[in-house]
């Protein structure tokens, strides 16, 4: 989601024990496939991808960070745009540009296409809006115009966080400081809101992040960001039950943000901080992980870039499966997509489905830890607000 935050972590005494049952499930696992776009300011480059889609063609489309100038103003010729490539991960053009009009962007985010109608949805950040497009990125409309809750105390992100549908089209939007789902019929009317009330109970949301209806029961499943766990609601919006709890072992959570559900109802999240993907059962059962924090030369993790630096992490470890926080996600005839957040590319991984197999799924979870979290957060548009970077001084932007 356009919904990171930038934290130093200390984890004071962290640790886990899992005790294992052998079940019968379904086994699978990720495999790393290839790697789409590249870290830097110029055509077919990345800087801090959110959203990610997939069309019909094999194409694959990225929303695109948000430039800014050494004086903080917007740059809207840098990013501000959904970068599209090829199946083969050619840089083949774009969608949308900078600014303030119909059809532009101040700070893409999340983006899906309808399976309905075939339409192109993208989050508008400080438009405070979605973009409607057709299939071939031609600008149709804009909606929900002034409808996501502005910025809250202690959070420095806002707007629209998460872009799904339900089986006749109708588009269901997060609001992530709003703590609800915005629903609207395919041409942006809206006809429904989800959830409103903060809080830790169910039903209750601390940062709405990306959202999934699954296609295979209609409930909806919502990354809860800053309650580290995933909500399951029925498809008129009941709290149905919850999954995940704060920490880094099996079956934990620091900050899920992209979701996923595929037709066999497994759901697949963006574990963030924790820089990997966690698969789930439909039941909230862990299955498997896959993804490992990037390294620097001595083998120490590489941190998040922080409030006055760059949109990349320093050094970058571009080895496959190495992330620099894992955000927005797709899922497309078995290839799950993973924004990798501050290393400027999305990784792509393949799904392997084996069967009904034997597999370890825990049965409970002992010694948790004591985890402190040692700083306030920083967004993701913080982060690009501070590269400082501007057309005019192009030696910045090299990476």
């Amino acid at each position: 989601m356009g919904l990171v935050k930038n934290l130093s972590l200390a984890f004071i005494g962290a640790g886990f024990l899992v005790a294992a049952a052998a079940a019968q499930a379904m086994a699978l696992s990720l495999q790393y496939d290839r790697s789409i776009g590249s870290p830097g300011f110029g055509p077919g480059q990345l800087f801090v991808p959110q959203g990610i889609a997939v069309d019909d063609q094999g194409n694959t489309l990225v929303s695109n960070g948000r430039g800014v100038n050494p004086d903080g103003t917007p740059n809207y010729n840098l990013g501000n745009k959904i970068e599209k490539f090829s199946p083969s991960g050619e840089y083949i053009g774009a969608i949308g540009s900078g600014g303030t009009g119909p059809g532009q962007f101040d700070e893409p985010t999340t983006v899906d296409f309808n399976p309905v109608t075939g339409d192109l949805y993208a989050g508008d950040v400080y438009n405070n809006r979605i973009n409607q497009f057709d299939s071939q990125g031609n600008f149709i409309r804009s909606f929900a115009n002034g409808e996501f809750t502005p910025l809250v105390p202690g959070r420095l992100f806002f707007g629209p966080s998460g872009v799904t549908f339900d089986k006749t089209g109708n588009v269901y939007v997060g609001d992530f400081n709003g703590e609800r789902i915005l629903k609207f019929t395919p041409d942006g009317q809206q006809i429904g809101v989800i959830g409103g009330t903060t809080g830790t109970g169910l039903g209750e949301f601390q940062g709405v992040a990306g959202t999934r209806i699954s296609p295979v029961s209609g409930n909806i499943y919502v990354a809860d960001q800053y309650n580290n766990r995933v909500q399951v609601l029925d498809p008129n919006g009941k709290p149905l039950y919850a999954f995940g709890s704060v920490g880094s072992g099996p079956g934990q959570l620091l900050q899920p943000i992209g979701i996923e559900v595929d037709d066999q109802e497994n759901v697949y999240v963006a574990d963030s901080i924790n820089s990997r993907v966690q698969v789930f059962d439909k039941n909230g059962k862990f299955l498997t992980s896959y993804g490992q924090p990037a390294l620097d030369a001595s083998g120490n993790p590489v941190p998040p870039p922080g409030l006055t630096d760059g949109p990349f992490g320093n050094p970058l470890d571009l080895t496959p499966g190495r992330f620099n926080w894992t955000g927005g996600t797709t899922l497309k005839d078995n290839k799950l997509y993973v924004g990798d957040f501050f290393q400027g590319r999305v990784q792509v991984l393949n799904v392997v489905k084996d069967g009904a197999t034997k597999v370890p799924e825990p049965a409970s979870l002992l010694g948790l830890g004591l985890l402190g979290i040692g700083a306030t957060a920083s967004t993701l548009r913080k982060k690009q607000q501070k590269a400082t970077l501007s057309l005019e001084e192009p030696e910045k932007a090299a990476v």
